[in-house]
């Protein structure tokens, strides 16, 4: 039986480019039907209906008509616009990152509704105002694990040991994870790793977000985490994303005086 012309969904938007003079191509993730590209038509004109509420961050209600090329958004109503995410650059900054990590890590018309719902409960953290660093690595983590790709924090992923508290760690993103101080491993691809950050890690996989914002945590191993998921993540979709020079420019501006303070 063919598919319905018409349909509708629920939608985020993860990126979006200007096509001619009025219109909008947007790049969308949605539970059911997984990533596509729809076109907003006239949408940039002021008098357009659509224009107002296809903004990015927020969960949107679209109907769409399927079409060659694009499908077509025929109308929009906002379900939640997660305004208050937007009050903070950084916020926002990383609202995008998110969005794009969404972006790459899926194939078009699969359906996404894991990762979907990820993407959706990241927006409502940072709405509700956790740490946007925090909000982050737990993305991250998440996402891994979605993607089968759970980094391994308890066990060395060469010896498959389990690892103890009184020797040294290394993190290894090509082989999945934190190698013990008795394997060699490759020569390259591979940091130490303290005993503070792989707690961090462990805490990351195991906690609820409540518990997670709670979390006292060193500026330094704030960053020692932040730089391992974030090498684990460039590793697992093939490149480093580009929405993290803008990220971290922003931050630049904008860094806390106090050594503890959470990134």
């Amino acid at each position: 039986m063919p598919s319905r012309r018409l349909y509708a969904t629920d939608a985020i938007v993860l990126s979006r480019f200007e096509l001619g003079e009025a219109d909008r191509v947007l790049t969308l993730i949605t539970p059911e039907l997984g990533k596509l590209k729809a076109i907003a038509k006239g949408v940039r004109r002021p008098t357009s209906r659509l224009g107002g509420s296809m903004e990015p961050f927020a969960e949107l209600h679209l109907n769409l008509a399927r079409g060659r090329t694009f499908d077509v958004v025929t109308g929009v109503s906002v379900g939640r616009a997660f305004l208050r995410l937007r009050d903070s650059l950084e916020g926002a900054a990383t609202a995008w990152y998110l969005a794009e990590l969404a972006d790459r890590s899926l194939e078009e018309r699969h359906a996404a509704e894991p990762i979907y719902l990820l993407l959706r409960r990241a927006y409502e953290l940072l709405e509700a105002g956790m740490a946007a660093g925090r909000v982050a690595r737990w993305y991250e983590m998440h996402l891994a694990d979605e993607l089968g790709m759970r980094p391994e924090v308890d066990r060395c992923v060469e010896c498959d040991r389990v690892l103890g508290a009184d020797e040294g760690f290394r993190w290894v993103p090509p082989l999945g994870g934190v190698l013990c101080e008795r394997c060699p491993g490759p020569p390259a691809g591979r940091a130490g790793l303290s005993l503070e950050a792989l707690k961090v890690l462990k805490a990351y996989q195991r906690l609820d977000v409540e518990a997670l914002a709670a979390l006292r945590i060193p500026a330094p191993v704030e960053r020692e985490v932040e730089d391992a998921m974030r090498a684990f993540i460039s590793h697992a979709l093939e490149r480093e994303a580009r929405s993290l020079s803008f990220l971290d420019e922003v931050r630049a501006t904008d860094r806390p005086t106090q050594g503890d303070d959470s990134r």
